[in-house]
């Protein structure tokens, strides 16, 4: 497999306020987070050579690229649009990322915006799936309180015994966006209130779940050897993995519900491609997808982050904390942000981005000695995983 490690660096990101924006339209988003980024990397439009936007087809999201083209008043350069469902803002960026690595470009911008609240969507998931000879569509929270279930019992936990041990992440993750000023949700709550909130689909409750978010983030992308040409602090990509699995995998024989393909081998692509032997190791930090708190317990394991089964135990030592050995999700998660889809992923690279500069918004929401840290994205059906590895050393 080849490499682009170390070949490419962000030198500029911006971040919108997440939240029920009902201020704002899509264009107002777009603009909101570009000039930021424009003003952190001290460039101007006339700079941007092709822009890689990630949103899904909404009824406020206009046709190909015209929300950024007409919002940025981006003229006469290519500007490529996906739809790869949760892993859009990470998929721009990795396109971002091989258009300058291959020498097509100098600086371009990956950029990812959503409004849900327009749309009217529930974010339960109802209807039928997007393939609906495999799939009579369940519920987005009933998939994955399948997915808890099992788990539960796959390793012995009694119900009290799982609910408590993803009602923790819940916890952790609602402290960590208390502090964080462009989080959505700033409450912080017990455990208690986690296992004993009002159930959406067995065994997850409400704050297990997600919300739903409008918001947007972008990324200033160009060759590594110019990076310092813009500051004096870029970061560097280290490597990028991939994956998706065919059809559905929960109609296939031996699909156990706690190991999922894509998670295993998106991130062991971006291992190898970074040079990571061991990640609960050599990572500071990682912004994962926890879509339901489930989701992120499942992903500790499928990534290495945990042996398998052994999660729970690194969840009551508290290793996942920002005081921990390996903090995740520091700015809250998609638990605190909402899931505005195609801006997650660069939302998360925006955290990883400010932590490993030393510049997080408060100095107690600063994870020490940042050098390295990854992100991630899980979407479908099918399953589609994108993991993105940064860090603040080239070479």
């Amino acid at each position: 497999m080849g490499s682009i490690k170390d070949k490419v660096a962000i030198v500029g990101m911006g971040c919108s306020k997440f939240g029920e924006r009902w201020d704002t339209g899509m264009e107002d988003l777009a603009i909101e987070c570009a000039y930021e980024a424009y003003q952190d990397a001290g460039v101007h439009p006339e700079d941007i050579e092709a822009c890689y936007l990630g949103m899904l087809t909404a009824p406020t999201g206009g046709t190909a690229g015209t929300v950024v083209s007409n919002a940025l008043k981006l003229k006469d350069i290519p500007i490529l649009r996906n739809e790869n469902w949760c892993a859009a803002g990470h998929i721009a960026l990795i396109e971002a990322c091989l258009a300058v690595a291959s020498g097509a470009y100098d600086t371009v911008l990956a950029i990812g915006v959503e409004k849900l609240k327009d749309t009217g969507f529930p974010g339960l998931g109802t209807g039928r799936g997007m393939t609906p000879v495999l799939e009579a569509r369940r519920t987005s929270p009933g998939s994955f309180g399948l997915i808890a279930k099992r788990y539960f019992e796959t390793y012995g936990l009694s119900d009290k015994e799982g609910k408590e041990t993803i009602g923790k992440i819940a916890v952790k993750n609602h402290d960590n966006g208390s502090l964080c000023p462009k989080a959505h949700f700033h409450n912080k709550i017990t455990l208690e209130q986690a296992v004993n909130a009002p159930i959406i689909a067995w065994p997850l409750g409400l704050f297990d779940c997600c919300g739903n978010s409008d918001g947007s983030a972008c990324a200033i992308v160009t060759r590594a050897e110019a990076a310092k040409d813009f500051r004096s602090d870029p970061i560097y990509l280290k490597g990028f993995g991939i994956a998706m699995d065919a059809l559905l995998p929960h109609v296939r024989p031996g699909f156990d519900w706690t190991r999922f393909g894509s998670l295993i081998n998106s991130s062991r692509r971006a291992y190898e491609m970074a040079g990571i032997k061991n990640p609960r190791e050599e990572l500071d930090l990682a912004e994962v997808h926890d879509c339901f708190t489930i989701t992120e317990l499942t992903i500790y394991e499928n990534f290495g982050f945990s042996p398998w089964g052994k999660a729970r135990e690194d969840i009551d030592n508290g290793f996942f904390t920002r005081e921990g050995g390996l903090p995740v999700n520091p700015d809250g998660g998609l638990k605190c942000f909402g899931h505005p889809v195609g801006a997650s992923g660069l939302r998360m690279m925006y955290e990883v981005y400010k932590q490993l500069q030393g510049k997080a918004d408060k100095p107690e929401r600063q994870i020490k000695n940042a050098r390295l840290g990854l992100t991630h994205t899980f979407g479908g059906p099918p399953q589609l995983s994108a993991v993105a590895i940064l860090g603040n050393e080239k070479g």
